[in-house]
């Protein structure tokens, strides 16, 4: 999934860009702002935001020489671009909830690279790192929770998940290496889904 412009993704062409002008907007805005903003035509956007209006997912008013357009919030299909255009907050939920099915818990678990700075697009790997407990050593039930939980992220999200597993027994060393590369990337900006923070855990930025 593309969560920069994840309207845009499911609803191409300069309908999409309209509607995810108008979602991430949030306010009226007038017709030739739409137009900027999607990077269409007055034209276009005119005649597509016509069709929306008449479909109720637009609201339409004038005010002088300006024609001012917002969504509907109560209209349903409104309701689901609005949802497309917060899906990066709903996926980060949705992997948080996921998370709690792993056994035994991890120590740490959290997503990094670019859906953590919020610019991955469709091409983008998922980048986690999950710290296993020490109890989870050859347990079986970790293995597969883990691996359950790669495939529903995999599945929310429609984008590879890159997984990184380490032991907590490791972070001694990490921390005694200063490990920069991934490590540090991850310390960073990474987003906890469960756990402790990895400042938290001695692995600093």
């Amino acid at each position: 999934m593309d969560q920069v412009r994840p309207v845009e993704a499911v609803i191409p062409g300069v309908q999409g860009r309209v509607l995810g002008v108008l979602a991430r907007g949030g306010t009226e805005l007038t017709m030739r702002t739409v137009a900027k903003l999607a990077g269409v035509s007055v034209q276009q956007a005119s005649v597509v935001l016509g069709r929306l209006v008449a479909l109720g997912l637009v609201h339409r008013r004038d005010a002088g020489s300006a024609a001012l357009v917002r969504l509907v919030p109560e209209n349903d299909a409104a309701r689901a671009v609005l949802a497309l255009a917060e899906g990066w907050e709903r996926c980060l939920a949705r992997l948080r909830a996921l998370a709690g099915d792993i056994t035994p818990a991890p120590v740490s678990l959290v997503v990094f690279g670019s859906f953590a700075r919020h610019q991955a697009d469709r091409e983008s790997d998922l980048d986690v790192l999950a710290i296993r407990p020490l109890e989870a050593e050859d347990d079986e039930r970790w293995t597969a929770s883990l691996g359950a939980w790669q495939d529903a992220a995999r599945a929310v999200l429609g984008n590879p998940v890159n997984l990184l597993e380490i032991g907590a027994e490791e972070l001694a060393t990490l921390s005694r290496r200063g490990a920069r590369s991934v490590w540090s990337e991850a310390a960073g900006e990474g987003l906890v889904l469960v756990g402790a923070s990895l400042g938290e855990l001695g692995l600093a930025a």
